[in-house]
């Protein structure tokens, strides 16, 4: 399977810095390889920090479940991602468990209904 990703987002409005709405953005076309599915849509990207000079960002995210074996690979293809946002120049990526993942009130609308929670 492979881990979809597209291409950089824009900076922020108007040409700016990196914003956390074009790291996301940046991040939104990875899709979990099994449900085809935004990452971002799930909920499985939990914060998005960048630094006071909007060059490094700090992602945390979790996966949907602990023994997901394409974990390294969802992590690498959301660095990759973040990284292609013009002005960010180092990306971390943390793995957190806390709090655990529940679609039901992580997942966005759209996710929802395409998972058939109602």
């Amino acid at each position: 399977m492979e881990v979809g990703q597209g291409g950089a987002a824009a900076g922020g409005p108007g040409g700016g810095g990196p914003t956390k709405e074009s790291v996301l953005e940046a991040i939104r076309p990875v899709h979990d390889p099994e449900l085809m599915i935004s990452v971002v849509d799930l909920g499985l990207v939990y914060e998005v920090v960048l630094d006071a000079a909007g060059r490094r960002a700090e992602v945390k995210m979790t996966l949907t479940s602990p023994g997901c074996p394409i974990g390294p690979e969802l992590m690498a293809a959301v660095d990759g991602a973040a990284r292609g946002v013009p002005g960010i120049e180092d990306v971390h990526v943390q793995l957190v468990w806390d709090p655990p993942w529940d679609p039901t009130k992580m997942a966005s609308e759209d996710a929802k209904e395409k998972l058939g929670i109602w």
